[in-house]
């Protein structure tokens, strides 16, 4: 990566709707990126399975908020086919240093079994990767993302790119005019990522 790629030149860039990524895990390169097609999860737009929130209320886990920012990134790395290298993975660490970055965390005891984890830009929050060890862990902490982001006072919910399991949540797919629209109109907002208290409870975020 090069040496001038810091936290500030990776949030203007997210400013004017790029991000960056990386071929694989052992690729030293890393290259910008700006979809023709966006995914985004308009947040009152979330769609939760009646198993999923079932198993919300029973709250089998634990929900922490950015105590294991780096465990959640290496989660998200560990895969056989992953754009996060280690030139990412360092600058994230930065934007999370920073403020800019934040972690929803899945607890099963004292293991780490699942998260998401992305940037804040005002009021826009940008979700990079997300992984799960347990079943729906990715789910639960996606439920528990949108609720802070709508507690929080977040206007757009930007996921890259569209998946089938972003989709059955509520993920859709927009141009690349209407996703920059969003943007502005999110970055002249305000929001807050820890306005939300640590401990939010299962029927709280089934109720929103």
């Amino acid at each position: 990566m090069p040496k001038d790629l810091s936290p500030n030149l990776i949030l203007n860039a997210y400013a004017r709707g790029i991000f960056p990524m990386s071929e694989a895990r052992d690729d030293e390169g890393v290259f910008w990126v700006d979809p023709e097609r966006r995914g985004i999860i308009p947040l009152d737009a979330f769609r939760m399975s009646r198993s999923l929130r079932k198993t919300i209320l029973r709250e089998p886990y634990d929900i922490r908020i950015d105590t294991n920012f780096a465990g959640v990134i290496e989660g998200c790395a560990d895969r056989d086919e992953t754009w996060i290298n280690d030139e990412i993975v360092a600058i994230y660490m930065d934007l999370f240093d920073a403020g800019h970055a934040h972690s929803v965390e899945v607890w099963d005891g004292d293991a780490l079994v699942g998260g998401v984890y992305g940037v804040t830009l005002r009021a826009a929050y940008f979700g990079e990767s997300m992984f799960s060890h347990r079943r729906d862990a990715s789910k639960i902490a996606l439920a528990y993302l949108v609720s802070r982001l709508k507690f929080g006072g977040y206007q757009l919910f930007d996921t890259q790119f569209l998946t089938d399991h972003l989709a059955s949540l509520g993920g859709i797919e927009i141009s690349r005019a209407s996703y920059h629209q969003a943007l502005q109109a999110a970055l002249s907002g305000e929001a807050s990522f820890l306005r939300q208290p640590q401990t939010v409870s299962g029927r709280q975020v089934c109720s929103e």
